[in-house]
């Protein structure tokens, strides 16, 4: 069975690193979703998804980052991307998404991002 894991971490300036491993797929969205909502129930909008170790992503697990990109917006907030791996980066651009979200290859460049 596939499995999620994800890690949390608090960083400056409001911002959360949410770590990424495993298979983000029809399993597993649900555990990174409820993540995402208690986020935002918190009031926290500025999410860094560290996506260098998950090796899978399907149309469920981006349904994930689709809905929540207009929340995190909506309220100053914002959803960036690192270091997806290739087949995981070709998935978000097959389906767009690379239109919508900044994808950045590393933490530095996140955090400028997000400033």
């Amino acid at each position: 069975m596939a499995e999620i894991k994800i890690e949390m971490q608090k960083l400056p300036n409001g911002v959360i690193l949410v770590k990424l491993k495993g298979f983000l797929d029809a399993y597993t969205y649900g555990e990174f979703e409820q993540t995402i909502n208690n986020l935002f129930n918190q009031k926290m909008y500025k999410l860094v998804v560290d996506m260098t170790n998950v090796d899978y992503i399907s149309s469920a697990g981006a349904g994930v980052f689709i809905g929540s990109i207009g929340v995190a917006q909506e309220n100053q907030g914002n959803i960036v991307i690192v270091r997806p791996k290739p087949a995981v980066k070709e998935v978000f651009d097959l389906l767009g998404l690379s239109q919508i979200f900044t994808i950045v290859e590393n933490m530095e460049s996140a955090l400028t991002s997000m400033a």
